[in-house]
């Protein structure tokens, strides 16, 4: 009896060559894709698995999960990696696997695959969410241990083999993409003196190209959830949808990063997220107007912290789920509407009106009708610098 292995399927160069290897293994070979916002056609990624021999794979459209359970929380922590990294595709990694786990207990079977390289973040996510959920699994990662050492073996491995993929030479960047961004490394732009390459970018126009006045967007948030835009409410996916249509116009969310990968290595990774930057900083901005300071400033280390387990892939450890707690409590009044200028890849505040506001004119103004009590100040300088004072 064959053993059985259930391989997390993109239908890309790497798993379409993955699943020719592990059925020269010996295999049984079950697909599980997710469609996390990519381009794939269903009907595509079955017709590839079929004429790679699979017999069985599964399709799931994950969107609304993803939506709701990853971004959802991640948006709320303000969870950005190395300032630069809204976190897009090592936030699907967890979920992907996590279905990676049930797909393999429903079909009994003892062994996972990945086609993760073995010098990326992906290898991490995946292998140390399945050992969190089921460390009984065992995982095989070809990339690990085959010879196939580049991107233009695995090409030559799928001509000799006749498996279907559209990689070529000329274009040789890998390409990641789901609802919340887009990830493009390799090829030319592993060479620092290089410029980004503008035929990778997708979602956003070049900033040559981008219109010479200002575009503004409204987005009302209930809760820190990001409920209204333009004051028509719509669901979490949908809003990201327009964000990124409306972002990606005005050459919004375009991050070229020389970023620190979990295995010790420095990579660059360019990225596109439009609809992500405009909703986290006007969810920032929100959150200015009405958390204390103290609160304010936690929350940006927490912020730090969430991003760099989000990235590790410690999505299901204990310390994630308890700052998911704090975060949560923290957005209890975090209800209001902000309107985002948008310009040029640039993003600001152009209004902002909060249910539970800290802020008050009466205070803050230094006109006519200030309350303010200046003498209280005096007192307080005299007490607040006290241990400070060396003479």
């Amino acid at each position: 009896m064959k053993k059985k292995v259930v391989l997390a399927y993109s239908g890309g160069l790497d798993t379409s060559c993955c699943v020719r290897w592990l059925q020269d293994k010996g295999f049984e070979v079950v697909c599980f894709s997710a469609n996390l916002g990519s381009e794939f056609s269903p009907e595509e990624l079955k017709k590839k698995a079929k004429q790679s021999g699979i017999s069985k794979i599964y399709v799931m459209d994950l969107q609304k999960e993803f939506a709701q359970e990853y971004i959802l929380r991640a948006l709320k922590a303000n969870a950005v990696y190395e300032s630069k990294y809204a976190l897009s595709t090592a936030l699907g990694r967890p979920l992907i696997a996590k279905y990676l786990v049930d797909i393999a207990h429903r079909e009994k079977a003892d062994y996972v695959a990945h086609g993760c390289s073995g010098k990326g973040n992906d290898q991490v996510r995946i292998d140390t969410t399945v050992k969190i959920l089921d460390p009984k699994l065992k995982i095989i990662a070809p990339l690990r241990v085959w010879k196939l050492t580049s991107r233009e073996s695995e090409i030559a491995y799928a001509k000799e083999k006749k498996i279907p993929v559209s990689a070529t030479k000329e274009k040789i960047y890998s390409i990641d993409r789901n609802i919340w961004g887009i990830s493009i490394e390799g090829g030319m732009m592993e060479d620092l003196n290089n410029a980004p390459d503008e035929a990778a970018y997708v979602l956003t126009k070049s900033m040559e190209k981008t219109p010479a006045k200002a575009g503004f967007v409204e987005i009302e948030f209930y809760k820190g959830a990001p409920v209204k835009i333009n004051a028509k409410k719509k669901g979490l996916l949908e809003i990201i949808e327009i964000l990124n249509k409306i972002g990606g116009k005005h050459c919004i969310g375009r991050s070229d990063l020389i970023e620190d990968r979990t295995v010790g290595i420095k990579s660059r990774e360019i990225y596109e997220a439009p609809a992500a930057w405009i909703l986290i900083r006007a969810h920032q901005e929100l959150e200015s107007v009405v958390l204390d300071k103290d609160t304010l400033s936690f929350k940006e280390i927490v912020a730090l912290k969430y991003a760099q387990l989000a990235y590790q892939g410690l999505w299901f450890s204990r310390l994630k789920k308890s700052l998911d707690a704090f975060v949560e409590l923290t957005q209890e009044r975090v209800t209001g509407s902000i309107k985002m200028k948008l310009f040029k890849g640039s993003i600001s505040a152009a209004s902002r009106k909060a249910k539970y506001p800290l802020y008050k004119k009466e205070l803050a103004t230094y006109g006519e009708k200030d309350q303010f009590n200046r003498q209280d100040a005096k007192g307080f300088i005299e007490i607040f610098s006290l241990p400070y004072r060396e003479k």
